[in-house]
This record gives structure tokens, sequence and C-alpha cells, in this order.
């Protein structure tokens, strides 16, 4: 055994969905490279959040930027201590094989919006954001009956496989991944928004080296195409 794999320890990592894709294809390199294990729980955002401000240890903590910053203002990641992972886009998507409302523009979104039967949206960030949006919009009280909240660590295009909703939003590298829903593009660039994911070391963190040195993998230039393939960008 190398003095490398001697020292090796197993990181404990608490993720939001969003960069699961990546860091499933990303992980398995870190450890052949660097020895460690990496011991990985994926959960919605909101239970992330909840998680870990109950109490929950881990080493690493991955979400969106807004939430690790609470998580370091509540003193349950170290100060100072954040990095930004990767830039995700909202998309848009429906059943497989249903007709393909135009995305091209907010006023092309609205007509789809104002159109369709029931509308799914996330329980996380971008979910959240379209709330917003639809304020701004003007549409929010014609869409309330039609709002589909999907729970947390469910994907929104479960819901539209199942024939929850006709049309749903979510991070693009949530919606990637499943069967059965024709992912019709990110929202136009008038109305999108770009989410930063991040990665903060835990207060209580038993293996705080390996995990920044997990950190410095994902954010490596070697890691950018898997995470471009994933439907992200590095951040």
């Amino acid at each position: 055994m190398n003095a490398g794999m001697a020292s090796a320890v197993e990181i404990k990592v608490l993720s939001s969905n969003a960069m699961r894709e990546a860091l499933l294809e990303l992980i398995p390199l870190f450890e052949r490279a660097s020895g460690h294990k990496v011991a990985i729980t994926f959960v919605g955002g909101v239970d992330v959040m909840k998680r870990v401000a109950a109490g929950e240890t881990c080493d690493l903590v991955i979400m969106a930027r807004a939430p690790i910053d609470q998580l370091i203002e509540q003193g349950k990641l170290v100060a100072g201590g954040r990095v930004d992972l990767v830039r995700s886009e909202t998309g848009v998507a429906v059943r497989a094989g249903a007709p393909r409302p135009d995305i091209s523009s907010a006023e092309a979104i609205k007509r789809a919006l104002l159109a369709a039967k029931s509308v799914a949206c996330s329980s996380g960030p971008s979910g959240a954001y379209l709330a917003r949006r639809f304020e701004r919009m003007g549409i929010a009280d014609a869409l309330k009956g039609k709002i589909v909240s999907a729970p947390p660590g469910v994907p929104v295009g479960a819901l539209i496989v199942r024939g929850d909703a006709e049309i749903g939003f979510q991070q693009i590298s949530e919606l990637m991944p499943v069967a059965g829903i024709d992912l019709l593009g990110p929202l136009p660039p008038d109305i999108q928004e770009i989410t930063i994911f991040s990665g903060g070391i835990h207060a209580a963190a038993k293996q705080p080296a390996a995990a920044a040195a997990l950190v410095e993998f994902i954010t490596s230039p070697g890691a950018a195409p898997i995470i471009r393939k994933k439907g992200l960008q590095p951040a």
C-alpha cells in the first residue's frame, strides 16, 4: 500500500440533486486518483438545508449558493470556505411525444403556461424563482390552480411522465436523466435564471482536508467535460 492509500479516508458528502449525475461520474475518478472513498447522500435541496440546520454532520455539503451562505452564517459550515462549483440553467420539458410549445421568448413561455392544463415546478431554487417570475409576468393568479409542486427529491420529470403535469421546469441537469420526457431546452435568455451550486466544508467535518481535495477535483479543468456533458457549466 502506498503512502496515499495508507492515509485514505472516507469523505461524507450531503448533496442536493442538481449535481447528482455529474458527481456520480466524477467521484469514481476522484476515488481512483486519491485513494479516498466518498459516501454521498443525495436529497432535495430543501432537505439538505433542514438536515444540516438540525445538526446533521458530514464533511462536505453541496447545494445552491444562497443556502450554503445561510449555513455559513449559522456556523454550520466553515466561514470563508464556500467554493462555487457549477452554473446551472433552468430548462423546460414535456412528456415524450407531446406537442412541443414555443419557448423562444418570455411571451412564448407565457402563452405556453396559460395554455397548459397543469404546470410542474421544483421545490428548489428554480421553483422559487419561477414563482417570482410568474408574479412579474402577471399570470400568478391564472396559474394558481395549475401548479404542481414536486416534493423535495422528486424530479419534475417524474410528474410529467406520470401525467401529473403537461409542462415542467427544473434545472436542466435534473431533467436530462429522466426517461419519458422531451427536454425542450433552457428558458429563453430574457427570463433565464442561472443558479450557482457551491460546496462548503462542514464546521464539524472529520475529514476537512480530504473534502477540500474533492472540491479541488470537481473544480479542476479535467472535470469540466463531464460537468458540461451533464447539463451544467463550470463555475
